[in-house]
C-alpha cells in the first residue's frame, strides 16, 4: 500500500504537530487551549479512522450473515468518552483563563511571569 493510501495517518500526525506546536510555542493562554483542542481532535480522528474496515458494515448481527465483514465499534465508543472528557477539560481550562485574566488583567504568559516577579 502506498504512502497516499494512508492519508488519514498523515492528516492526523500533521494536526497533532500543529496542536503540539501551538501549546509549546504560543504565549497566549487561549491559543494554548486551542492547540490542546487541535491535538485532541487529531487523536480522536486517528482512532476513528483506524476503526473503519474497508468494505465493512455496522456490527449488527443478522440471520444468515456468515461471511459478513464488520467494522470495529470499540474505537468509536471510546472516542465518544474522549470527546466528553475533552469538552470538560476545555471548560475547566477556560474557567482558569478567566480567573487568571481577572487576577492579572492579561492572558499572556510572559506578562503574568513579569507581574509575579515584580510582586515577590
Amino acid at each position: 500500500m502506498s504512502v497516499l493510501g494512508h492519508w488519514h495517518y498523515w492528516v492526523g500526525i500533521t494536526l497533532m504537530m500543529i496542536g503540539l506546536y501551538s501549546v509549546i510555542a504560543r504565549e497566549n493562554l487561549i491559543k494554548k487551549l486551542m492547540g490542546l483542542n487541535i491535538f485532541q481532535v487529531s487523536a480522536i480522528m486517528l482512532y476513528i479512522t483506524m476503526g473503519k474496515v474497508s468494505g465493512g458494515t455496522a456490527p449488527i448481527l443478522v440471520e444468515g450473515g456468515v461471511d459478513v465483514v464488520y467494522s470495529n465499534p470499540l474505537p468509536h465508543v471510546l472516542m465518544l468518552t474522549a470527546i466528553v472528557v475533552g469538552v470538560a477539560v476545555t471548560a475547566v481550562g477556560l474557567a482558569l483563563v478567566v480567573r487568571i485574566h481577572e487576577s492579572y488583567a492579561t492572558v499572556e504568559e510572559h506578562e503574568i511571569r513579569q507581574i509575579d516577579r515584580s510582586d515577590s
